[in-house]
């Protein structure tokens, strides 16, 4: 029997979509997407001025600007080398429409305590001019670092902008990472500025920020200016962050009033607008530049061609501000769109709590990690019976693989009739290698399609481009939103050692996938079977984490788990871990089970030569598991940089596990 798709588009939805209204604009309207992509990736100089033109971005683009320098050599390549333009003047070009409505809500936020704000598109402007006025007064100029140690706040969004609008550099970390790991990221990049809250919710606690920050200031001697937002309270005691070279502000009292206009600085296009941060697991988190420019046109393709975003939409990720999706999220501003803002626990005061502000306010487009949708599902949640989400046309999911139970819980559970996303990226591009298409059907258990403009494959080990064969996850010509550098990196040979060093001139993402195709169906789709460097090798067969964490996790007993490979008597043996249900406990008949679950599904190499149980496993501040971490620790090897998880401690119950040693 053929597998058909979960959900695919009517004819009258895909002539209504803006990849529909493109494929007109650029004489492709009689191709099939493959078409399309294989143009876009042939032909990149024609391509990316289309993008800007069709996005309305600003400036008007010449029509005989140049567009790609150095195309041949991927690390150097220079996107729109003459032109110069301001990321915050395209985010906020709505409010320069004189048909635009700019009482329209810009921000919706909301949080676990039940606080609710609006701010309105004229309102958003304003305040953003009143920032950038405060810090060209305090001295910032372009190329300055303002650092953010921020909720997801309406606050948090203007800071950034007002930061893009005078040219200077943002970066942020979300206020649950440790004193270390900020200091980790921030103290490589030399703020000028930091800004923060007092203080931020979660899991129905008001947790406070203001000592952390002390102590934060006190290792950042480049500071000369700290603001901090009332957020828990209306009047924050700051009396202690005061220091001889360091000026210290409420929010209110900073901003600048009587400012009336907001002026953008024109700079390069490749001008450096965010500096993003790697997990850090490994060591030092490597500090990533991105581009002004390569940012803007990038997120404008993804959010208005692959995603449909418009002014009639309102958007939501649920994410922090220490991850790229917050930047991706932001960017839908320049759409004209409402975007929700949600700060604390998605699980506070219960599993529905992000359903119910979905139904209140109109979300159209949903973002969201896979973890959480397995999550929703093993609490039994079912929205479609709980919830109108009439305004609802599409989900997103991104962070790690979408499981294929997953796929079936959404169309289950949650809504029918919607485009369900699995996109993947990362932080290293800060946008999307594959993602969705209004377009085109779903398929359970893949990503739709390669993105426009992207030019991915999949290589084997002999670096050969591989269609249904699982292997290494590649992009083989230049794109905009590459980093244009790491910080500190004068040569570039951290830069080229950590994407370009296993084939010269390609671009190793490091994920591990498979292109798949179906029968009548041009475009291949994808499926992401995990991290390379987290693959497992048993008996010399590669096997990615992600093909047994979805079989496992069907077992009803089992909440989630981590597997990884043991160095045992010369080869490697696949060991589990699994987190259980409160009250259940681990025993030789569940074992059976899962091990059968899997061995049915999979192959016998991935079944575990052991199954332990743990109480809790190790993530990222950005909620990812840390396979590596857990290897190391049962190899009883360091783990370099525990300040880079959210729950380091977790990391002793896999320490000196006696079952290993037989």
């Amino acid at each position: 029997m053929l597998q058909q798709p979960l959900w695919q588009p009517t004819d009258a939805q895909r002539q209504q979509t803006q990849m529909s209204a493109f494929m007109r604009c650029v004489g492709k309207q009689d191709v099939d997407y493959q078409q399309l992509w294989q143009w876009s990736v042939d032909q990149p100089e024609e391509f990316w001025p289309q993008v800007w033109r069709f996005s309305e971005l600003i400036p008007e683009l010449d029509s005989d600007a140049a567009v790609l320098k150095n195309a041949q050599n991927m690390s150097g390549a220079q996107w729109f080398p003459d032109l110069k333009m301001n990321f915050a003047e395209n985010l906020l070009k709505p409010c320069g429409d004189p048909a635009f409505d700019t009482s329209k809500a810009a921000l919706i936020f909301r949080d676990e305590a039940g606080n609710r704000r609006e701010v309105s598109y004229g309102s958003l402007y304003q305040q953003v001019a009143e920032m950038a006025a405060s810090l060209r007064r305090v001295g910032v100029q372009p190329g300055d670092r303002i650092a953010g140690f921020m909720p997801n706040v309406p606050e948090t969004v203007i800071a950034m902008l007002a930061t893009a609008s005078v040219g200077a550099v943002w970066s942020s970390c979300s206020p649950d990472f440790g004193l270390q790991g900020v200091l980790d990221r921030f103290g490589q990049i030399e703020p000028k500025v930091l800004i923060t809250t007092d203080g931020y919710y979660y899991g129905g606690k008001a947790l406070d920020s203001l000592d952390k920050v002390a102590e934060i200031v006190g290792h950042l001697p480049s500071l000369e200016q700290l603001v901090v937002v009332d957020y828990l309270t209306s009047n924050s005691d700051i009396s202690s962050l005061q220091s001889e070279n360091l000026t210290v502000s409420v929010w209110s009292e900073f901003l600048d009033k009587q400012a009336t206009e907001l002026c953008f600085e024109p700079l390069p296009f490749n001008h450096p607008l965010y500096v993003m941060y790697s997990s850090g697991t490994t060591g030092v988190p490597k500090c990533m530049i991105h581009s002004a420019g390569g940012t803007l046109i990038q997120h404008a393709k993804e959010l208005m061609l692959h995603t449909d975003v418009t002014a009639d939409d309102t958007i939501f990720y649920y994410t922090t501000c220490g991850w790229m999706m917050w930047n991706w999220l932001v960017s839908s501003l320049m759409t004209g769109a409402t975007v929700v803002l949600f700060d604390g626990s998605p699980f506070h005061p219960g599993p529905e709590v992000l359903w119910d502000m979905a139904e209140q306010e109109g979300v159209t487009v949903f973002g969201t990690s896979a973890k959480y949708l397995a999550a929703l599902e093993k609490a039994g949640v079912k929205p479609d019976r709980s919830h109108k989400l009439t305004a609802l046309k599409s989900i997103l999911s991104t962070g790690s693989p979408l499981a294929h139970e997953s796929f079936d819980y959404v169309y289950r559970d949650i809504k029918q009739d919607l485009c369900l996303s699995s996109i993947s990226g990362g932080t290293d591009i800060i946008s999307c290698f594959v993602l969705g298409n209004p377009n085109l059907p779903v398929w359970r258990g893949e990503l739709q399609c390669l993105g426009l403009g992207m030019a991915v494959s999949i290589y084997n080990d002999q670096g050969q481009s591989v269609i249904d064969e699982k292997g290494e996850l590649v992009c083989e010509q230049a794109f905009p939103s590459m980093p244009v550098g790491f910080w500190n990196d004068p040569t570039g040979e951290k830069f080229h050692n950590a994407y370009f060093a296993s084939w010269p001139g390609v671009w190793a993402h490091g994920d591990y996938g498979e292109l798949v195709r179906h029968e009548g169906q041009a475009h291949p789709g994808m499926v992401i079977h995990g991290r390379s460097d987290a693959v497992l090798n048993p008996g010399g067969v590669r096997i990615g984490t992600a093909e047994i964490y979805r079989q496992v996790e069907q077992v009803d007993a089992v909440v989630e788990s981590i597997a990884v490979g043991q160095r045992w008597q010369d080869d490697v043996r696949v060991v589990l871990f699994v987190v259980l249900k409160e009250g259940v406990t681990l025993t030789e008949a569940l074992i059976a089970e899962i091990k059968s679950t899997i061995r049915a599904h999979t192959t016998p190499r991935h079944v575990p030569a052991k199954v332990l149980q743990v109480p809790d496993i190790p993530r990222t501040i950005s909620g990812k598991i840390v396979e590596l971490a857990v290897r190391n620790v049962i190899h009883d090897e360091p783990v370099k940089n525990t300040d880079a998880l959210k729950n380091p401690e977790a990391l002793e119950h896999f320490k000196a596990r006696p079952e290993l040693l037989d």
